[in-house]
């Protein structure tokens, strides 16, 4: 188009000039070797710019006659290589579609037509093609061989740690990403897979280094580098909370600032508050991540700050926390433990009934069980409840690739992956016994719950002469001489097919004895 343009702008000048000189006639002289000679002057303006277009067209000719040995041979290179990059072309797309037989011939036509050391991507193909056969030797070689081209490191080694994962070698799949990640920190694949594997091993700084020349290099988002940096920090503060107080409340607090719902991080910040006597603090600290998101692990954190507060103490913290976020199921549970721990009995079955009512599930069911045990003993009102849990859902729990955690960890046991544990309720569970398949609900609990079984009081002195007649009876058994076995009789045989009459009367008649019951085992079933 430019090219155009100046042509057309080249053709408006020479017919301006023409005219200009058209509309100005004139004569042009010259004396040369004593020799006259006149034209007009359009006539040698033509005939200048005719002979310097014939110099150009001429000095055409003589280059192109020239320099035609060297455009032949170009010409014939350019089309081998033209057919060489199709022919590797072709290959690539076989290789990709698993067609080892033709990326194989594809990959010796490209080497043949194409220098290797000219075009890298023939030793791709040919590592391809050896992995589609199964050679892994050799496609481990042309890898390595990709390692000492600074062109093609990055390939070889991303190549050599796909292979070493896949034989398991996970050391060797580790120096292979560690090398990568290294040379070149915007890899994302080698850049996460160092980072899972220093994370592993616990090399926290590490960690955190390689994340931020991550963030430098712009490879991952800036809020999703801030969440991965909140996930270091609380990892590292972590195993610093038992001997470094100090370093695990300032990484918690930096974590926070990052990730402000982030609760591990919350809770980690307050128990190391709480080592160092800043009560205050830790509780601010609590409060306002109870405010963003009830989790239980705060509630009990903040229940319990001081292991020397009394029962009643801590049920009135627990009733704080449920101001901050009332009709909650979570406040709920809280109050009532606190207030089950207190002997508050109908404070904590009211708080219970209430979660259950807002949302029935398996925390709500096994803390009535708990208020049942302790306040009544009925084991039978009690296995009523652990019924109920049964059939309810379960509560919600770190869960990452199907593995359920009591605690947050930094990273999957199962995959290795970082931050993969979220807060949810496990899934796959039985909801219910097969022969009993409604689900759990407080109401239908009440209505069916068996009332308390009464137990009718006994004297402490009739117990201890029942005690005192049964042991003389025993010792009396035991020095009386074996007695020959009778030969039973008709009379003898129909009084011993007749059942044993009914004992009446209260224990405390010294002529009755009320038959010996073993007293139930009072046995708790813990639902995992």
């Amino acid at each position: 188009m430019i090219r155009l343009v100046v042509f057309a702008l080249l053709v408006l000048v020479l017919g301006y000039g023409f005219s200009w000189l058209a509309d100005r006639p004139g004569d042009l002289s010259l004396i040369w070797e004593g020799q006259l000679y006149q034209t007009k002057l359009i006539v040698a303006a033509t005939a200048i710019i005719g002979l310097v277009a014939l110099v150009m067209v001429l000095w055409w000719l003589v280059r192109v006659i020239w320099t035609s040995p060297h455009s032949v041979t170009r010409y014939f290179r350019a089309r081998k290589r033209d057919r060489g990059y199709q022919a590797l072309s072709t290959g690539l797309i076989a290789a990709g579609a698993g067609n080892s037989l033709l990326a194989r011939k594809m990959a010796a036509r490209s080497r043949g037509l194409i220098r290797a050391d000219q075009e890298p991507l023939i030793a791709l193909l040919e590592a391809q093609a050896a992995l589609i056969e199964g050679r892994h030797d050799e496609a481990r070689a042309k890898f390595e061989a990709m390692t000492n081209d600074p062109e093609t490191r990055e390939l070889g080694l991303r190549g050599l740690y796909l292979e070493a994962k896949r034989l398991g070698a996970n050391e060797a799949a580790r120096q292979y990403a560690e090398k990568a990640a290294d040379n070149a920190p915007y890899l994302p694949w080698a850049a996460q897979a160092t980072l899972e594997y220093r994370s592993q091993a616990g090399r926290w700084d590490d960690a955190i280094r390689l994340l931020e020349q991550q963030k430098a290099a712009r490879v991952i988002e800036k809020t999703e580098a801030d969440r991965m940096r909140a996930v270091l920090l609380t990892a590292r503060a972590t195993e610093k909370l038992e001997n470094d107080p100090a370093g695990a409340r300032d990484d918690a607090l930096h974590a926070l600032k990052l990730s402000a719902d982030f609760e591990p991080a919350a809770i980690i910040a307050a128990k190391a508050l709480f080592r160092e006597d800043k009560l205050r603090k830790a509780a601010s600290i609590l409060e306002q991540a109870w405010k963003a998101e009830p989790h239980p692990e705060i509630g009990r954190t903040y229940v319990r700050a001081r292991s020397g507060d009394s029962a009643a103490d801590r049920l009135k913290r627990a009733e704080r926390l449920e101001a901050l976020r009332p009709n909650n199921v979570e406040s709920l549970l809280v109050v009532a433990q606190a207030a089950l721990d207190a002997q508050a009995f109908a404070k904590a079955r009211t708080k219970a009934e209430a979660a259950a009512r807002i949302e029935p599930r398996e925390a709500a069911f096994l803390l009535m069980a708990d208020i049942e045990e302790a306040e009544t003993g009925d084991q039978g009102r009690i296995r009523h409840w652990l019924s109920q849990a049964l059939k309810a859902p379960r509560d919600p729990a770190w869960v990452a690739d199907g593995f359920v955690s009591d605690k947050w960890l930094p990273l999957s046991p199962i995959s290795g992956q970082l931050d993969a544990f979220v807060w949810k309720a496990p899934f796959g569970q039985v909801e219910g016994p097969i022969e009993d398949g409604a689900p759990a609900s407080i109401d239908y609990a009440l209505k069916t719950l068996p009332p308390v079984r009464e137990t009718r009081p006994e004297s402490p002195v009739n117990d201890h002469r029942i005690i005192e007649i049964e042991r003389a009876a025993t010792i009396a058994e035991a020095a009386r001489p074996p007695a020959k076995p009778a030969t039973p009789t008709k009379e003898t045989a129909t009084q011993a097919a007749e059942p044993p009459p009914f004992f009446g009367g209260r224990p405390d008649d010294p002529g009755v004895r009320a038959p010996a019951t073993e007293p139930e085992p009072k046995t708790r079933l813990r639902l995992f």
